[in-house]
């Protein structure tokens, strides 16, 4: 399929397609559909966290690099498409990891990249992003119509959005539900050459269960110095060992000095204490994950 099936540029919610439910699977399915989608605007402050498009010398930004090498690696060869992006606790980072992933990924807006915010309890994209809101996941789900309709091109970060929408406090009724399930499934024949996931932690298990079986591997994110190696080694047991890309540690301390040295760069993106013992560090990609 052609790279531009997804177009940005329509600026006013009436142009848009009006589709079913029922319809929106077979278009995305034909080489020749074009999906015009609006653009959206972000600042990119420092409040987004998105070190990849700020600070692109800081050892943060060098990290994602290296991560984007080895997960094209991967998916040359095998197919490797939907990642679900996750993390022990809420804190620990998955959505600044799944936003700086979604922009190096999309090479300044070559590559098309999706990142569909499933973590319907607490939503942080847009606030991140500095976007004023627009309907998402939990609205067209109460809604019953077609959610492709909420996804924005994020410029100039390049990668598409699907938000979350209003939190809700029963998440499950939407995660665990055909809506969830057949959206991912038809997102696998678009033409994105990556769908990320920022998902729930792996506390309440069940829903973090549910999206763990509708895609290719997992990412867990882990907080250096807070995040317990047997908490981690708890959620890699029960997301599967095999199905796991990697643990990103997020929050190391120390890696700016060492880059600035090369780069000249001396500002500090976020610091915390050093690893204590029993956290995990770096970041590995197994070659093994499903």
């Amino acid at each position: 399929m052609p790279d531009d099936v997804l177009k940005p540029g329509i600026e006013t919610k009436d142009e848009l397609p009006s589709l079913s439910p029922e319809d929106f699977v077979q278009p995305w399915e034909r080489d020749d559909f074009c999906f015009p989608v609006e653009t959206e605007v972000s600042p990119v402050s420092a409040e987004s966290r998105a070190i990849v498009y700020l600070e692109p010398t800081s050892a943060g930004a060098d990290r994602f690099r290296l991560a984007q090498i080895r997960l094209k690696g991967l998916q040359a060869a095998r197919k490797l498409k939907r990642v679900l992006v996750t993390s022990p606790f809420p804190g620990d980072g998955k959505t600044t990891v799944a936003l700086n992933l979604a922009t190096v990924l999309s090479e300044n807006g070559k590559v098309p990249v999706l990142l569909l915010e499933a973590d319907v309890y607490r939503p942080t994209l847009l606030k991140k992003l500095g976007l004023k809101p627009w309907p998402g996941l939990t609205e067209y789900f109460r809604r019953g119509e077609d959610p492709l309709l909420a996804i924005r091109r994020i410029e100039p970060l390049g990668f598409y959005l699907l938000p979350a929408g209003q939190s809700v406090g029963d998440g499950a009724s939407l995660l665990q539900s055909p809506f969830a399930s057949q959206l991912i499934l038809s997102l696998s024949s678009s033409s994105f050459r990556w769908i990320l996931i920022d998902s729930p932690p792996t506390t309440p298990v069940a829903d973090v269960l549910t999206l763990n079986g509708l895609v290719d591997a997992t990412l867990l994110v882990a907080r250096a110095g807070e995040t317990p190696r047997e908490t981690i080694e708890e959620s890699v047991r029960v997301l599967g060992r095999d199905h796991i890309l990697g643990v990103i540690l997020n929050g190391v301390e120390g890696l700016n000095r060492m880059y600035s040295k090369y780069y000249g760069y001396g500002k500090s993106y976020g610091r915390v204490k050093l690893p204590k013992p029993g956290t995990l560090e770096g970041l590995g990609l197994n070659e093994r994950a499903k």
